[in-house]
């Protein structure tokens, strides 16, 4: 967000638009994407991008918010936009970074430009760590380094800053350009060039050629070698290289490095003289981010001293805010590493995507170094927790508590952490949405302990920002007007139910659908609004999926004739989905049963048919392709046989996961997706999807084992020549099967795949960690992106579906969004 405040003419000069200003001189302050998310309506311009939805569709929703100035592609009625400046532009896009750049124009500041494959981020933000006390610093929030990230991060500039750092990532070739416009960097910064983000190049010089561009004119671009593969900056425009490298001439030269009790310690030749530091951290990935971080100081200036003296202190980031379930019934966002303004914004927005509890509660700390002066911070924080309907605020820090007035909502302040945690006990949260977000230095860790429901160490995460983009890949395989029905049935296939439902109803599927009437009726009292399908309608739960207002699926005539009984003449038009059999001869009307169905149909008012679908049996299998355009036509044919007595048309769908991409011409009005969601289509290749869950659990004890002694019941492991045995906290009640038993499962321990030995134990299993350095405490990975579901699934002959689903309740679920 930026202080700068324009005038619409100002800006329609700018961004060369047309169309008619209804108030010339209305005031924009804020630029917004999305109309979920608005800082202050009247203050905001919305851009009706083309990314994954058409913004347009959104436009009169930002309006009815309160949004009266709109940046738009295509017209819009000016009647149902009464009073709004409406912005008229070929490129919707180009028009938000001809905006932005306009804007960073405006200011003469000394800006970090970012890019590589990994590691953009982290960089980032420590490099604002190791900066903060020296420079008044706009930074990308998150992780914004997009088309669209990069304008609104810029857009934040404000006359108080003198230094920018901002990230940038691109997917393919002529995208750089445009950022480099609205970043206009004087510093660069190159990160690991790996394979990350390939899709869109021909091969790796590509991507690095294109990410380059991002540099031209620098004052200097701080890079190892190893990364440039032979390309001369020079013909870049950039005016200096500063180098580092392990094996290379480089002007940071590393000469050796040892871990050190969870330190990297690191010795280096500059300028001809050995300097060193201490980073405190071990992985490769963070040692080779600090070495960056180190090289920048460098080529900034900072003598050797001084940057060990800040990489010392350099702290973990946390990039994602995790949704647990707490205490109480309450739901817990911990978000309990970082405390800035901009982030505060997203953490809020993801609170108001969960409807489980009417009430939100703000758990925040001081926001230092914003390099704002305090009263005008705690006044634009006021203003946001207003417009995010924050109900009630709970202020920890002197800074916070010193501005109490500001804040109109129920509010209590407390002066630390240790203040808050000994009032605990007498707060009393129920049945509430918690967000925990606190500066580094609160420990709000502990706070977020207190408050989270206690269960054993076995945790599955769910990625939501993985789900998420699963589903816009579905999506995106659709034609327009196409719907999208998202399977949520078993738990969202032991993933979850609320939590889930909430992330597809926020991003606009257009039903759900359950396999009972008490997974529907939970997800009703979870605050999901959106029309939802019952798969297997029972008669004794027809009073609760109409009290509900839940959609059975009538699939015999036997139970079509109890639900209209049971309506009587009490509603007319109640909504119902129809089930063909074509195939599957699992659930639906037979071929027989279409002439009463249909006579039926013709009869009553009762119940109004919202779709008529089918099921594919193999939709994923070529063998089987026959069959299944038998089954298309057959559906095509019947379906339209069945809404011929109707006089209105309902939808009609029969394209399961696998059909939406290999059966293109199926789509019908809508398809359903499934499995697909969470990462597994048997009709694409590995890779294609997103990994959304990562089930992890944790070792309780090592043990040494002499030749010859046995692990586990029955004797059933040995370990002829002895060795060294782990046992972790997941067992076949958490179900972890027994099939995995004796060699058969293998869990991710310090990096390497590592066997259950013996047989797999209510509560617990051991593995075989022979020649690794394994402790009480350690992370064993059962499944995730590098050791998968379907590897564990071929395992035990069994399928992705089975694994999920048999994941007890008792494994905590832990949801992130980054």
């Amino acid at each position: 967000m930026s202080k700068v405040i324009y005038a619409a003419r100002q800006i329609a000069e700018v961004i060369d638009a047309r169309g008619d200003l209804s108030d010339p001189e209305a005031r924009i302050q804020y630029l917004a994407t999305d109309s979920r998310s608005l800082a202050d309506p009247a203050l905001s311009l919305f851009f009706a991008l083309d990314a994954l939805r058409d913004g347009h569709t959104f436009a009169a929703d930002a309006y009815q918010r309160g949004v009266r100035n709109f940046v738009l592609r295509d017209p819009v009625p000016a009647a149902a936009f009464t009073g709004a400046n409406l912005l008229y532009v070929t490129d919707v896009r180009q028009a938000l970074q001809k905006l932005a750049a306009f804007h960073r124009r405006s200011f003469n500041l000394e800006t970090i430009a970012i890019t590589g494959s990994n590691g953009k981020t982290v960089v980032k933000e420590w490099l604002y760590q190791l900066l903060v006390e020296d420079f008044n610093i706009v930074r990308s929030p998150k992780s914004y380094n997009s088309q669209i990230g990069v304008p609104l991060s810029v857009w934040q500039i404000t006359p108080e800053n003198d230094l920018g750092i901002f990230e940038a990532g691109v997917s393919k070739v002529q995208e750089m350009d445009a950022l480099a416009a609205v970043i206009r960097p004087t510093i660069g910064v190159l990160t690991n060039i790996g394979e990350a983000h390939a899709e869109g190049f021909a091969d790796k010089s590509e991507k690095l050629l294109e990410k380059l561009k991002l540099f031209k004119g620098v004052s200097y671009l701080v890079a190892s070698p190893d990364y440039l593969q032979g390309t001369d900056p020079a013909t870049m425009g950039i005016e200096k290289l500063f180098t580092w490298s392990y094996s290379a001439p480089a002007d940071l030269r590393i000469m050796f490095s040892e871990p050190i009790e969870g330190r990297t310690y690191l010795r280096a030749l500059f300028e001809g003289t050995e300097i060193e530091c201490l980073l405190p951290f071990v992985d490769s990935a963070s040692v080779e981010n600090g070495i960056i971080c180190w090289a920048t100081l460098l080529a900034m200036g900072y003598t050797p001293v001084v940057c060990d003296a800040r990489l010392e202190k350099l702290s973990p980031i946390g990039m994602r805010l995790e949704l647990k379930n707490g205490i109480n019934q309450c739901s817990v966002i911990d978000d309990s590493y970082s405390a800035d303004i901009s982030s505060l914004a997203i953490a809020l927005d993801f609170m108001n995507l969960q409807n489980q509890h009417p009430r939100r509660t703000l758990i925040l700390s001081d926001i230092p170094q914003s390099g704002k002066d305090h009263a005008e911070l705690y006044v634009e924080v006021a203003a946001l927790l207003q417009n995010k309907n924050v109900n009630n605020l709970i202020g920890i820090g002197e800074q916070i508590s010193e501005f109490e007035s500001l804040f109109p909502m129920e509010k209590q302040f407390f002066k630390d952490t240790e203040a808050f945690l000994e009032a605990l006990p007498g707060l009393h949260f129920s049945e509430e949405t918690i967000l925990v977000k606190g500066a580094r230095r609160f420990g709000f860790e502990r706070i977020s302990k207190a408050l989270t429901q206690k269960v054993h160490d076995t945790v599955l995460e769910i990625n939501l920002n993985a789900l998420t983009s699963n589903l816009q890949f579905y999506r995106s395989k659709l034609d327009s007007g196409v719907k999208i029905m998202a399977m949520v049935k078993a738990f969202s296939y032991g993933s979850g139910t609320f939590e889930i439902a909430n992330l597809l109803q926020y991003n606009k599927a257009d039903y759900l659908a359950v396999a009972y009437t008490d997974e529907g009726v939970a997800l009703r009292r979870g605050g999901i609004k959106m029309p939802i399908m019952v798969m297997s309608p029972e008669y004794a739960a027809f009073d609760s999926i109409v009290q509900n207002q839940l959609e059975p699926e009538i699939y015999s005539l036997e139970i079509l004739n109890s639900f209209l009984l049971f309506l009587g003449n009490r509603f007319k038009n109640y909504p119902v989905h129809l089930k063909l059999d074509t195939g599957m001869h699992r659930l639906g009307f037979d071929l027989l049963d279409v002439p009463v169905l249909k006579d039926i149909l013709a009869k009553t008012d009762a119940i109004r048919v919202t779709s008529v679908f089918s099921h594919l049996v193999a939709s994923d299998a070529p063998e089987h392709d026959d069959f299944t355009a038998r089954q298309i036509e057959s559906f095509n044919r019947v379906s339209l046989d069945v809404v011929s007595v109707l006089n209105y048309i309902p939808l009609r769908h029969i394209c399961n996961t696998s059909g939406i991409v290999r059966w293109p011409d199926a789509h019908f009005d809508m398809v359903r997706v499934g499995i697909g969601l969470y990462g597994f289509d048997a009709a694409l290749p590995p890779g294609a999807l997103q990994t959304v869950a990562a089930l992890k659990t944790t070792v309780t004890q090592v043990k040494t084992l002499q030749a010859g002694e046995s692990v586990g019941y029955s004797r059933a492991g040995m370990l002829p020549d002895g060795g060294q045995i782990a046992t972790v906290k997941i067992g076949y009640a958490d179900g972890y099967s027994r099939a995995f038993g004796n060699g058969v499962g293998k869990m991710l321990v310090a990096g390497k795949l590592v066997p259950v030995v013996g047989s797999v134990c209510m509560d617990m299993c051991m593995l075989d960690v022979t020649g690794l350095k394994v402790r009480p405490g350690d992370v064993a990975i059962v499944f995730d992106d590098k050791h998968t579901i379907s590897e564990l699934a071929r395992a035990i002959g069994t399928i992705p579906y089975e694994i999920l689903t048999n994941i007890s309740q008792r494994v905590k679920r832990v949801y992130f969004y980054e």
